[in-house]
């Protein structure tokens, strides 16, 4: 038995050198092609291969895989049969200088229907897509796409009800992966926060407060409260998944024009054209591949995952501005955890600009809350900083010399802004010790010290502009 089994594994062994020196004949002039199955019969598959560098060119060739486990392929008029272990429907072959490998997509059961339903698997450029970001990342990116997964748990159940009440497929949940990893915090280049990313005019258009004190794209149930109708929105606008994902990337004007100016009437064939930025195009294959891996993790490696806890909470109804560290104190917690269930707030209190505010405590602490608040003095529950006026101050420049905002002063001090102030006053600022700009603070720092620059700039070539016509004007005279 032993000799035998040897006798088969070497047999084996030398059937794929055998195919790995063949390929380096075959393909000498080609770097990379890819096969993919094509169609299926009761008696063989067919795959289609071609070029990777350009795969809507014609098929370098066919290979026909039948039940006698014989391999042909079939170039320039040669015909060769080395024998190759059967493959499974929607297995992939790619063909390198350096060999033969096979990649099979036999992670998922081919009766397991694909994220969202989109179809991909009889489409090479899709498969291929999706297969490359498979491999990206359980290999390359492992250690923080499992970050990823581990931090999604927190929040997964509470996305996906939201989804659920929407009408949408509760899969749209892993979308946040590929944008944010499920960082409540994340900011991108473009200015997009929050777990969805988004930016802000699409934020607000879908009901999302964001103002100095608050940034409700932070927000895990508002924000995926907008980005389900989002795409719901989307989905109405485009009939399928695939390009309404796109738009939810792209914007909704960007994949209009790509359609109208290409005919194409799907997203694949999109991918074809330069009318999607790269990052579009691999969107939709990131999606699935991170939802795949996320559905069976330990198919594709990731073992022994620490997920997190799925987020709990109650939820209270203040009806007066308070610090955070009142909060902490009243509920029995830590400011880190008020922080964490609250990741919207932006300041060192809840906002001053709305009557009531609802925040989120954790479980079984609401009665506890209200108990602890009335034992605290009502003017120890807000931190405010004092100002005093001096000569020749308005509410303007002492906005200039403190960086607050003008409608925050005018807003801590119930001002209307036509006020005059008389030196001696005393109005609220923002608390020294407990105010810290945060990254948005920072970036319109930095946009406005840009936009002086280049005004000072501007003005100044101006100047000198009109200088020179005005020296021209003297020597013409």
């Amino acid at each position: 038995m032993k000799l035998n089994q040897l006798g088969n594994n070497l047999s084996c062994a030398l059937k794929y050198l055998f195919i790995t020196i063949l390929c380096l004949f075959i393909f000498s002039n080609a770097n990379l092609t890819f096969a993919q199955v094509q169609s299926q019969s009761s008696s063989n598959y067919i795959l289609s291969v071609h070029p990777l560098e350009d795969l809507e060119k014609p098929a370098l060739q066919k290979i026909e895989l039948e039940e006698q486990k014989e391999l042909k392929l079939s170039y320039a008029g040669k015909n060769e049969s080395p024998s190759l272990d059967i493959l499974e429907k929607n297995s992939s072959i790619i063909l390198r200088n350096s060999g033969l490998e096979i990649v099979q997509d036999n992670t998922e059961s081919s009766n397991i229907i694909p994220p969202l339903g989109i179809p991909y698997r009889e489409n090479p450029i899709a498969s291929m897509a999706i297969n490359k970001n498979i491999t990206f990342f359980s290999e390359r990116l492992k250690e923080r796409f499992s970050i990823w997964l581990e931090r999604s748990a927190k929040y997964l159940e509470i996305m996906k009800d939201i989804l659920d009440e929407r009408g949408l497929p509760e899969e749209l949940v892993f979308l946040p992966i590929i944008e944010s990893g499920f960082n409540m915090n994340a900011y991108s280049r473009a200015s997009a926060v929050g777990p969805w990313q988004f930016i802000a005019g699409t934020a607000k258009r879908y009901g999302l407060t964001i103002d100095w004190w608050r940034d409700e794209r932070k927000d895990p149930v508002k924000s995926t409260e907008a980005a389900a109708s989002y795409l719901r929105d989307l989905y109405k606008m485009f009939g399928t998944w695939p390009l309404a994902l796109a738009a939810y990337n792209a914007g909704e004007g960007r994949i209009m024009r790509a359609l109208k100016k290409t005919g194409s009437e799907d997203y694949w064939s999109l991918l074809k054209t330069k009318q999607l930025h790269n990052e579009t195009k691999q969107y939709v294959p990131r999606y699935i591949a991170a939802t795949k891996i996320a559905r069976m993790p330990s198919n594709y490696g990731f073992e022994e995952l620490e997920y997190h806890k799925p987020l709990e909470f109650e939820e209270i109804t203040i009806t007066e501005p308070l610090d955070i560290e009142v909060i902490a104190l009243a509920a029995e917690t830590t400011v880190q955890k008020i922080k964490e269930l609250n990741p919207e707030l932006r300041r060192w209190c809840t906002p001053l600009n709305v009557k009531e505010y609802t925040i989120r405590v954790p479980v079984n602490s609401k009665e506890l809350f209200f108990e602890n608040l009335d034992t605290i003095p009502k003017d120890q529950r807000l931190s405010v900083d004092k100002y005093v006026v001096q000569k020749g101050d308005t509410i303007k420049n002492i906005a200039q010399k403190t960086g607050i905002p003008f409608q925050v002063i005018l807003i801590m001090n119930s001002l209307q802004g036509i006020e005059r102030l008389t030196p001696g006053d005393k109005i609220n600022l923002p608390p020294k010790d407990k105010f810290v700009l945060d990254l948005d603070d920072r970036r319109q720092a930095k946009k406005s010290s840009i936009n002086k620059v280049s005004y000072k700039k501007t003005d100044k070539k101006s100047k000198d502009k009109t200088k020179k016509k005005t020296a021209k004007k003297k020597m013409k005279t």
